[in-house]
């Protein structure tokens, strides 16, 4: 029998994305089904999730599963750690996308706010690879994508520390797991019109329409970046530049900047 693991980018290879009904992680849906591959979807609403596999279901003749819960809680995380370590279908990619931000500085948010804030975008993802990587190993070998954000880059806000940390985690995981067949990519997307911003009232009418991504580029590249086994890509030159010059610019001219153009509230 031929055990050699088959092209990862081989039909019907199983992808598992949270936070899959809408934005980048709906995107990433799209595009993947139209690869041909077979879908775990996750995400909270159930109506939402329904009408998302079906579309795909009916598009593209593939095999679309649904995991509904919240990964804040442990039944929710459980369930998407228990489809992560079965060998039945497994998954070959997994896409941490789920997240949500938070309008008001860190003094003034809820602490609790704060904390699921925190745990959604960092402790979540680190979970779900900390099941994912050793099942992917024993298989011979899987990929991972967590979006970050530019954000990472500024260090303004708990979201920017959130996004920092999964960064440098992907980056360490990428060299550690590499050799043994699992790739690890941290994807830093700009502005992408998305219902994200809408989701947490951020005024966004001072944002300039060249500084927008549309979430169809910013999949399309993080998958040949995954591809290719990038550990750390940002989708477009424009935000590829920002970076570099991120690097030069005083912590409080970015803060400035970035307070502006969000019209954030801060304290």
């Amino acid at each position: 029998m031929d055990t050699t693991p088959a092209p990862l980018n081989a039909p019907h290879r199983t992808a598992l994305i949270t936070g899959a009904t809408a934005g980048i992680g709906e995107e990433f849906a799209e595009q993947l089904a139209a690869q041909g591959r077979h879908l775990v979807l996750c995400a909270r609403d159930a109506e939402a999730l329904a009408e998302v596999a079906h579309r795909l279901e009916s598009r593209y003749a593939v095999h679309v599963e649904t995991l509904i819960g919240d990964l804040l809680t442990e039944k929710g995380a459980a369930a998407v750690e228990k489809r992560l370590a079965s060998d039945i279908d497994p998954v070959e990619l997994l896409v941490n996308n789920a997240g949500f931000g938070l309008i008001k500085g860190f003094t003034s948010s809820e602490w609790q706010d704060e904390q699921d804030h925190w745990r959604i975008h960092t402790e979540i993802p680190l979970r779900f690879m900390h099941t994912a990587i050793p099942a992917m190993i024993k298989r011979g070998g899987g990929r991972i994508i967590n979006i970050a954000s530019i954000a990472a880059f500024t260090g303004v806000s708990t979201y920017s520390a959130a996004k920092h940390a999964m960064v440098e985690f992907s980056e360490y995981a990428s060299r550690r797991y590499q050799d043994r067949g699992v790739s690890v990519t941290a994807v830093c997307p700009g502005m992408t019109r998305t219902s994200f911003h809408e989701r947490m009232n951020m005024n966004v009418s001072r944002v300039p329409k060249v500084a927008w991504l549309k979430p169809e580029q910013v999949v399309r590249e993080s998958l040949l970046a995954s591809a290719t086994g990038k550990p750390l890509y940002i989708p477009s030159r424009r935000y590829r530049l920002l970076r570099f010059l991120l690097r030069f610019l005083p912590a409080r001219t970015v803060q400035k900047a970035t307070t502006n153009a969000a019209s954030s509230t801060n304290d």
